[in-house]
């Protein structure tokens, strides 16, 4: 599909909403609502307006069955010309992600100059709907030819027949949910109940300190009279996350809480790339460079935890990317879990675990902490479920670019047993 040399791919920069918990301050918005508005703070920002893009990838999660067309009625919507093609994709948490890299290959393929990836998620406006049964029903009236016909399916309608059906995140193959199935991951690794809170306890500080310094300032638009992510909890301590009673494992051994979890969370985030040629005939300097992306899957049910795929995805992408662990200014670990990012690293450190699932003859070793996510986590900000990625490779961008340049791995692991990681690059000046 391309008879010439890749060609590399800048990360422009990227626009989100401020996440918000649940049932706050987008309890009645819904995805299409949100994600219109991250599109349109990326738009405004690199004026767009009127302007036709290559593709535009987008996802959600929890999608309404009114959103079939979620990302292309998104665009309708956002200000970019309506000749912008747009598609819905996704791979659970790493949505968001996953349409960076889709937009991605395709400009190094030189299909497209340029595209938008990100994703949108909310668990206030969730695809409440009735069960089987009375799905059966409406759908026998439908099919009746008179009105007779019509009415008899409805005669056999009973109360229990409405109790509504919620969404529901708990893996179909093991009956676990994603805080069961990392309070597993957290026994088998011997991850502690402290280090889950000391992490927590980091990721709000540092989202804390990234607002204050303003460095969300240009990356997050207000929506709905929300300014500032309302999760991050800046006068939490080790002794109030200490005292939350778990949340998964209500025996004494467990170990996840509310405090060292992502919340359930509203939100929308969205990302800019482009060829080199495009960014320079419109005036745009690239933040970074997306130069490699993996992604790995796993037996969750008979060989592995569930949330373990990065592990795999990550060691695999550095192979490509002839690199070390140690060969990054920055890590971006997703805080679905505190316990599930240490769990991860835990697994790196380990010569048993590369040895034995990775097939490495030494150990990929340790990460300097001092260089994780460094402008606050999941586990502060939030996590809807598809816009993560979006949110993450803008702040990682922004992070080199301010950093004078250096080089940021990115892994989000994913339900279903997945993992989606990505490295960004950006020269040294």
């Amino acid at each position: 599909m391309n008879d010439g040399k890749a060609r590399r791919v800048a990360i422009i920069g990227g626009s989100r909403i401020p996440f918000c918990r649940s049932h706050t301050g987008y309890a009645r918005c819904s995805n299409q609502e949100l994600m219109t508005a991250a599109l349109r703070g990326l738009v405004d920002k690199y004026q767009l307006v009127g302007k036709q893009l290559g593709d535009v990838a987008l996802g959600a999660v929890l999608k309404h069955s009114r959103d079939f067309n979620l990302a292309r009625e998104s665009v309708l919507d956002s200000g970019l010309a309506p000749e912008t093609p747009a598609v819905d994709l996704q791979r659970a948490c790493g949505t968001g992600l996953e349409g960076a890299i889709l937009v991605a290959n395709k400009i190094a393929l030189g299909q497209i100059e340029c595209g938008i990836g990100g994703g949108t998620d909310t668990t206030s406006d969730p695809p409440v709907v009735f069960g089987d049964a009375f799905r059966r029903i409406a759908m026998a009236s439908y099919r009746g030819r008179s009105l007779g016909a019509r009415l008899k399916p409805w005669l056999g309608l009973r109360p229990g027949h409405l109790k509504p059906a919620f969404p529901d995140t708990g893996e179909p193959r093991t009956r676990l949910s994603m805080g069961q199935s990392t309070e597993v991951t957290a026994k088998q690794w011997g991850i502690t109940r402290e280090a889950q809170d000391a992490l927590a306890l980091a990721s709000h500080q540092r989202a804390t300190a990234a607002w204050d310094e303003g460095f969300y300032a240009d990356l997050v638009v207000p929506f709905q009279g929300v300014t500032e992510d309302n999760n991050i909890r800046r006068d939490t301590s080790l002794e109030r996350l200490a005292k939350l009673k778990p949340a998964f494992d209500r025996s004494a051994r467990g170990t996840l809480t509310a405090g060292n979890s992502s919340p359930l969370t509203d939100g929308a985030a969205c990302v800019l790339l482009a060829s080199e040629d495009w960014a320079q005939a419109n005036g745009l300097e690239p933040l970074a460079w997306l130069t490699h992306a993996k992604v790995a899957a796993i037996d969750f049910v008979e060989k592995e935890t569930l949330l373990m795929a990065p592990a795999y995805a990550v060691s695999e992408m550095l192979k490509d990317a002839g690199l070390g662990l140690q060969d990054f200014d920055f890590y971006e670990i997703h805080e679905a879990f505190a316990a599930q990012a240490l769990a991860t690293m835990a697994a790196w450190e380990s010569a048993d675990f590369c040895r034995e699932k990775l097939g490495r003859d030494t150990p990929l070793g340790a990460i300097d902490r001092s260089r994780l996510n460094v402008k606050g986590g999941s586990v502060a900000i939030g996590h809807p479920f598809a816009a993560t990625g979006g949110r993450i490779v803008a702040s990682l961008a922004k992070i080199l670019a301010d950093n004078g340049g250096g080089r940021g791995l990115i892994s989000i692991c994913t339900a279903g047993g997945m993992g989606v990681t990505a490295i960004l690059e950006a020269p040294r000046r």
